[in-house]
């Protein structure tokens, strides 16, 4: 009865652990690339060669340490895991505009296109759009790090992940030391505690009770360097069947981060990673280890000895060795495909068998859990192989991927054999959320699927009213499965749609502009507001648009009517929006609505799409934010603005009125520039606008006649030299320690007579609250004698910068450089940046 009940319990565990790898083994779409066929094939069955796993642990998307990643999972086949814990929300972006949450979700799809190039299986801390475990900027300290995520959430969720994955080996990818990203220093903190926590079952006991065991990690590695290490990881090993060095295949997947401008171009030759043995449960070994695995089982012969070795393990082991054998002979089969395939439902038959032999065995209850769980990763790895060996091109179709509730949409799953085996039993099914209703209209079952052969099956799908709208951090709500049979074992894959199915509002409200300055000196001024809608309701609509407007502001027309001929078609309406006579200094929210006969929505469709990472969604509220505040800005005053593309600050600026001119390459090769009371640089755009490079001396020209010339931070790879101004500014290096991360941290102003604090806005202690997110970035640590100081600032507790905010004359004009973060105050509406960039711009002598 006991055995019963135990065998109950194990099934349940591994049940568990099937649904951990469902996503694993999700086949989904990808472009047909030159790399495709054996080498796939070959990527499907290196991982049976191995039982081991290792996990790689990082604070942000691009953290991890992708040759490492490309050596064990590419060249070893073991099963390796990255576990992420933000999603990279509070970066830059060197792609396009997109901050915050829409940059967040662009950086967590080039990680998931980056990990597919390795093989990596990949998981986040973070769970949903403004999750707690957020990235909130640079942070120099784990500490507040970890006070801002919550420590308690991170770590459960750490603990968790490890107990899911159960990894042998986990590397963080930082050390905790102080010329470290605070973020960075937070994982290596919590990383390292887990080695002990997660296999005590005192430690957040409720996952137990969800099913979860405790797990014992075997080794935890840092990094090291050449001088002290204990393992070497040789990634500029070259492999033939790659055709590549697993540094290159590491790059690879890191120029999938293209908004961080990652990846670069190697040669080939040996290269190493170094690494330091941190804590250890596994058989002491020699000072300098063979790999991360020395002492630990690494293929099934070794798991065999393991076995043998404990009470009740003997049948266990000999099921064991005979997989160690069926592994070796798939490996030799390769690139035989038809061949490969036979050797993998052999070993797929054999891995049922080794299951029930566990679950039959006497052995004790943790080890029951450990080779289930393995056996589990592989039967998962050998459907995918199958499916290579087989050459099955499996698909989802969707009839449409933007759906709206109450839609029903046709989709259809097909399956082409393009192989020399028939395969049998064939079922093409297609799973939806709870609530959807599913019907399919043709016969979703063939008795045999022949080479050359295509299998299709269509389904209508209905979506519920209730339906909830589209999340782009959670799975793909529509999946397909495929199930069929060769060589009397079953192979089941899940296919991912080909595009992403996403449940979208019925209209998509676009507010122009999405976030103003009230200027309460002219709050008589009314507010033009442009509502741009998208229909995504299939054929014909109808729909009144409306804004709802603060108590005692008044909006004209009350309400619109919209008429759409078919979805897609996108209309646009003009409302003037009139303040209160008694506007106060604050904030202000304006919501456009849309209502028609069975729905009312006011959300707005951000379309986020890039070659790399294809086309998702960030469903937001339809909102209009406002920031009511007295603001000064002198008349006529024209400006020129050199983007560098990070910034849009030159939007903001027109909004406030003040005429602004975007300067191209032949602008400032030979335009006017004596035209422009102000020519602002953007952000690192030395870096990004090669043409200022060999045209900065007509910039000083231009300064030199009387212009004002506003140069915004970079940092030294960004082209820049110190004789690119006046007066030579060098950039502080290293960078980590010239920035300010404390948006609160208090600000002296050190020449507060100067025009930039008095014309045309008086500065005040005042305008320094309320930034957001950094104060300055990229501080200079040298510059002339020229220059005014115009602030002193810093982290509490460090030593204060003074050249964070410098200006000087230089002929009849001025020159000024801030690493202020404008790039983050502006968008933000904060008053007081607001205030001084409209001083900076308007300054002259």
């Amino acid at each position: 009865m006991k055995r019963g009940r135990l065998a109950a319990k194990l099934w349940t565990v591994f049940v568990c652990t099937a649904l951990l790898f469902s996503l694993a083994g999700q086949i989904a779409p990808s472009t047909a690339y030159a790399d495709r066929g054996a080498i796939d094939l070959w990527k499907s069955i290196k991982p049976l060669t191995t039982i081991a796993s290792a996990m790689n642990t990082g604070a942000h998307p691009d953290d991890e340490h992708s040759a490492m990643l490309a050596y064990l999972s590419l060249g070893q086949g073991v099963f390796t895991s990255s576990v992420i814990a933000n999603r990279g929300e509070g970066g830059q972006n060197e792609i396009g505009s997109e901050l915050g949450n829409a940059l967040g979700i662009i950086r967590t799809r080039e990680l998931q296109e980056a990990s597919k190039i390795t093989n990596v299986h990949l998981e986040h801390l973070s769970e949903k759009l403004d999750d707690p475990i957020y990235d909130f900027g640079f942070s120099k300290s784990p500490d507040e790090t970890l006070a801002k995520w919550g420590e308690s959430v991170a770590y459960e969720r750490l603990i968790r992940k490890i107990r899911e994955i159960r990894p042998d080996v986990v590397i963080p990818s930082f050390l905790n030391e102080p010329s470290t990203h605070g973020h960075h220093r937070a994982i290596n903190v919590i990383t390292v505690r887990a080695f002990k926590d997660a296999a005590d079952p005192s430690v957040y006991p409720e996952q137990l009770k969800e099913g979860l065991e405790p797990w014992q990690i075997k080794k935890l590695y840092v990094p090291a360097t050449e001088k002290d290490y204990d393992v070497r990881i040789p990634v500029g090993d070259y492999d033939q069947i790659y055709g590549a060095s697993y540094v290159q295949l590491g790059e690879e997947s890191r120029f999938m981060h293209k908004s961080q401008g990652m990846g670069r171009n190697y040669d080939e030759g040996p290269s190493y990673d170094y690494y330091r043995l941190e804590s250890s449960t596994a058989p002491a070994g020699n000072k300098q280890e063979s790999s991360f695995f020395e002492g630990i089982a690494f293929t099934f012969a070794d798991l065999a000895k393991e076995a043998e070795s404990k009470q009740g393990g003997q049948a266990v082991a000999q099921q064991l060795k005979l997989l160690q054998k069926d592994a070796d002979e798939v490996i030799a089969a390769y690139p035989d495909f038809a061949a490969v395939a036979r050797e993998v439902h052999e070993m797929k038959s054999d891995v049922n068998a080794a299951i029930s032999r566990v679950n039959a065995s006497s052995l004790d209850h943790p080890t029951k859990v450990d080779l289930l769980h393995r056996l589990e990763v592989k039967a998962d790895q050998l459907n995918k192989a199958s499916l290579e060996a087989t050459s099955i091109v499996a698909k989802l179709r969707p009839e449409s991927g933007e759906l709206v509730a109450g839609q029903t949409a046709k989709m259809t799953v097909t399956a082409y054999n393009g192989g020399t085996l028939p395969v049998e039993n064939v079922q093409l099914s297609l799973r939806v959320p709870a609530g959807w209703q599913l019907k399919a209209l043709t016969n979703p079952r063939f008795a045999k699927l022949n080479p050359n052969a295509t299998a299709t099956v269509t389904y209508q799908v209905s979506v519920p009213n209730n339906a909830a709208t589209f999340d782009p951090y959670a799975k793909p709500i529509v999946v397909a499965e495929m199930r069929y049979e060769a060589y009397r074992s079953m192979t089941a894959v899940t296919i991912a749609p080909e595009e992403t199915v996403a449940v979208l509002p019925a209209y998509s409200l676009s507010l122009d502009p999405s976030e103003t300055v009230l200027n309460t000196l002219k709050a008589d001024q009314p507010i033009p507001v442009n509502v741009t809608v998208k229909n995504y309701r299939p054929g014909k609509a109808k729909a009144n648009v409306s804004l709802q407007v603060p108590e005692g502001w008044t909006v004209e027309p009350a309400q619109q009517e919209l008429t759409f001929g078919a979805k897609g078609e996108v209309k646009s309406l003009a409302f003037t929006v009139h303040p209160s006579a008694t506007v106060s200094n604050g904030s202000y929210t304006i919501s456009a609505v849309a209502r028609d006969g069975s729905s009312s929505g006011s959300r707005k469709v951000q379309v986020i799409e890039y070659p790399h990472i294809g086309k998702t969604y960030y469903v937001q509220p339809a909102t209009l934010k406002i920031q009511a505040f007295d603001l000064h800005i002198p008349d006529k005053l024209k400006v020129g603005y050199v983007s560098s593309g990070f910034d849009n600050i030159d939007q903001y600026l027109r909004q406030l009125g003040i005429q602004v001119d975007e300067l191209d390459q032949k602008a400032i090769e030979s335009g006017n520039l004596n035209q422009y009371d102000t020519i602002v640089l953007g952000i690192r755009a030395y870096g990004f606008r090669p043409e200022l490079i060999a045209s900065n001396q007509r910039l000083l020209k231009y300064v030199e006649d009387g212009g004002n010339l506003v140069v915004q931070y970079h940092k030294p790879e960004d082209n820049w030299q110190p004789s690119l101004a006046p007066y030579p500014i060098t950039i502080g290096t290293p960078l980590i320690q010239w920035r300010v991360t404390d948006e609160s941290s208090k600000v002296t102003m050190l020449a507060p007579d100067h025009p930039l604090f008095t014309t045309p806005n008086p500065i005040t202690e005042e305008d320094w609250n309320h930034w957001v997110q950094d104060r300055s970035a990229y501080n200079p640590s040298e510059w002339g004698n020229e220059y005014t100081e115009l602030i002193s600032n810093g982290d509490p507790g460090e030593k204060e910068f003074t050249g964070t905010f410098l200006t000087a004359n230089y002929g009849k004009g001025t020159y000024t450089y801030s690493s202020l973060v404008w790039y983050r105050e502006i968008p933000s509406l904060v008053p007081g940046a607001i205030r001084l960039f409209v001083n900076m711009i308007s300054l002259h002598q």
